[in-house]
């Protein structure tokens, strides 16, 4: 076996990242009480649920309420249950290797995939960031009226600065991210009691599966495309890190036990919030007092137009309400998509640059293209852009999936922790899933963007050149990602405890004059 691979990254299993305060790292006591030992391992959970709560996220969920009131919220019940499956498959792969995604496919890849896989990473992460900045200068623009471009800059210098929490410990950074996402529940809960619902209708939307309408499939695809997100596998292996696992057999399946009870949670939440965002919409589009003027805001309702919506029906303090919310959600999503950024680039390249300079690159790329929208654009412009955002999206998803199932399910990285049969069965069969439908997404906007754009006909023929060899490159690409034979085996977290205590034994045993170099 290759030197290199064999190698074991002591500092990462240690919990040590560059970027985490010492005195942050938790180190959970075995003589603890249990739920002492899972308050040690809240928040990872809450940093990931924010991608399923971020501004793109809200105007799908916008959407389909407005086109199919409460039908729709069983998607996202069953979406949030995929999503629950594979984000602890992630936290998995973190706790039981001490590696994160990005660094295990760094190993285990030749150069040119892992070049590739590096720059599809960095794209997901422009590409989430995108809605992320947007939404949250829109939601500047709502509460203080100031321009959206001029939103842009502020809310990256504004992330920037919460994200100069982390020299204070990443403790302070989720402790910050979960009042985030507790103030955008608030803000939607108070909208929904504002509203008030039908319960039973919302219950039924819930729990009965029903499609119907002719854009209802469209839509439940668009609400599935929108919850997995390909930087946010990459995020979850490398925030479990930031705690002290113990390297036992019951340190190990204690930590995934508590990072899965913690997602649950998080992601409930997170399920609560989609619901009200839904139902809002829902019941105020299918309103009997609707003016002309907002039916046809309802038509194609929109991160902006549903601010004055809101303010049309339900008055201004329902507008400032939902500005709060989005305020929320798009600050504390751009948090979390340059931390994810921060790990990918050190995970795929190794790269040893200052903290502030990592993040200022991040956050630059993601910046750039939403601030040349918005000027030129304006809103309609960047409203756009999210919609293309979400296409990126879809098309990186299994650039990220495949690896997580495929290294979750291998002895050689997971050595006696891997997936059970069952667990495999699953998880590929989910995964799978999750692709063709985002594929499914991908395809349809394409197709439907060529028929319905407004160029000659000459062009679309030459896009449509183009393009078929990239899908052609694209399908070979997932194929090779899943067929191609996992090699590099790591030692796990509790293999590498046995053999020091193994090493320590040896040395304790001989004299000491014979070992004393072993032992200095």
């Amino acid at each position: 076996m290759d030197a290199a691979a064999a190698h074991v990254d002591v500092e990462a299993l240690a919990g040590q990242r560059e970027g985490d305060d010492p005195a942050s790292v938790t180190s959970p006591k075995v003589q603890e009480p249990a739920w002492k030992r899972f308050l040690h391992h809240v928040g990872p959970g809450f940093m990931v649920c924010l991608a399923y709560l971020d501004p793109g996220n809200l105007e799908t969920d916008l959407q389909a309420g407005a086109n199919h009131r409460y039908e729709l919220l069983w998607v996202i019940l069953i979406g949030l249950i995929f999503a629950l499956v594979i984000q602890s498959l992630s936290a998995n792969l973190g706790v039981v290797t001490g590696r994160h995604l990005a660094e295990l496919c760094k190993t285990e890849y030749p150069v040119w995939v892992r070049i590739c896989l590096w720059l599809l990473a960095e794209l997901a992460v422009i590409a989430a960031d995108i809605p992320e900045v947007i939404g949250t200068a829109f939601a500047f623009n709502l509460l203080f009226h100031i321009p959206v471009w001029v939103g842009v800059l502020i809310a990256g210098s504004s992330t920037l600065l919460l994200l100069g929490m982390q020299r204070y410990g990443v403790r302070k950074l989720e402790f910050l991210v979960a009042l985030l996402v507790f103030i955008m529940a608030a803000c939607f809960f108070v909208e929904m009691s504002i509203v008030k619902p039908p319960a039973k209708e919302v219950i039924k939307g819930l729990f009965v599966p029903k499609l119907s309408g002719s854009s209802a499939t469209g839509d439940t695809i668009a609400l599935l495309g929108a919850l997995v997100m390909p930087h946010n596998l990459f995020l979850h292996s490398a925030l479990v890190l930031s705690r002290n696992t113990p390297g036992s057999v019951r340190g190990i399946k204690d930590a995934c036990r508590f990072f899965l009870f913690e997602s649950g949670i998080a992601l409930f939440v997170a399920l609560l919030i989609n619901i009200c965002i839904i139902s809002v919409s829902g019941t105020v589009c299918n309103s009997n007092h609707l003016s002309p003027d907002d039916l046809a805001k309802c038509s194609d309702l929109t991160l902006d137009s549903s601010s004055f919506l809101l303010r049309n029906v339900l008055g201004g303090s329902s507008a400032i309400l939902y500005g709060v919310a989005l305020l929320a959600s798009g600050q504390s999503s751009t948090i979390t998509g340059t931390y994810a950024g921060q790990y990918i680039m050190q995970g795929f390249l190794d790269i040893k640059m200052k903290q502030w300079l990592r993040n200022l690159m991040t956050r630059s790329i993601a910046i750039v293209p939403s601030l040349i929208v918005s000027i030129i654009g304006g809103s309609s412009g960047a409203g756009r852009l999210i919609v293309i955002a979400s296409m990126i999206l879809s098309f990186e998803l299994p650039f990220a999936l495949i690896p997580l199932l495929k290294f979750s399910s291998s002895s050689n990285k997971m050595g006696e922790n891997k997936n059970s049969i069952y667990i495999i069965g699953f998880s590929w069969l989910l995964g799978f899933m999750i692709i063709g439908i985002n594929i499914y997404f991908l395809s349809t906007k394409l197709v439907d963007w060529i028929l319905h754009n407004s160029l000659p006909v000459y062009a679309n023929v030459l896009i449509g050149i183009i393009l078929c060899p990239l899908m052609l490159l694209y399908v070979c690409s997932v194929i090779y990602l899943t067929l191609r034979k996992d090699t590099v085996k790591f030692v796990s977290r509790h293999e590498l405890q046995t053999v020091d205590a193994s090493k320590s034994k040896v040395v304790n045993d001989c004299d000491y004059e014979e070992n004393k170099e072993q032992l200095v």
